[in-house]
């Protein structure tokens, strides 16, 4: 079975509780995680434009800086 998707593997087929959050960085979606030092790191970019992927800030494991960061409801 094939299955299109934009979703995550991780999204359909939930292993364990993932500790993601969805924010607003840059102006652009992001999952960010937290560390165990407090800081956010980002997981993953959401976003259909292709030259956002080129960006060097939204490199998945790029450390946040908190003054960007707005959460998203």
């Amino acid at each position: 079975m094939v299955l299109y998707t934009p979703l995550s593997m991780e999204e359909i087929y939930p292993e364990e509780e993932n500790h993601y959050q969805l924010i607003n960085y840059q102006g652009k979606s992001v999952y960010v995680t937290k560390n165990e030092t407090g800081e956010l790191q980002l997981m993953r970019l959401m976003s259909t434009d292709p030259q956002d992927f080129l960006n060097n800030s939204f490199t998945p494991g790029t450390m946040l800086i908190n003054e960007f960061v707005q959460q998203m409801k």
